[in-house]
């Protein structure tokens, strides 16, 4: 099954981030994102301020659907999206099946 097409779940306690190695074998998954430390990121350039808060709210949406938020900044045209799942300090399948959802929203 694609990333796209999984559903986000609820991190349960005791739950650990994923190793490196697991990370990076996801991660083949979203080529577009880059990997840090904890976290996934990625930035998207739009024509104008108006098509940049569209996408924010498609994203904002989704990741209410999902129960899964990124961190967003803007920057006019520019939107940047992080994702970490905050209540393990690290990433999860999660984080990856996101980044997915929103590379299938914006066609890449």
């Amino acid at each position: 099954m694609r990333l796209a097409d999984e559903e986000c779940e609820t991190p349960q306690p005791g739950m650990q981030p994923l190793s490196r190695e697991e990370a990076e074998e996801l991660a083949r998954q979203t080529p577009e994102w880059t990997l840090k430390e904890g976290a996934l990121e990625r930035e998207f350039t739009f024509e104008d301020f108006e098509e940049a808060m569209d996408f924010v709210n498609d994203v904002a949406d989704v990741a209410q659907e999902q129960d899964h938020h990124p961190d967003i900044s803007i920057s006019y045209n520019k939107v940047g999206l992080e994702f970490s799942t905050h209540k393990i300090g690290g990433l999860s399948r999660n984080d990856f099946i996101m980044a997915a959802k929103v590379d299938h929203m914006v066609g890449r």
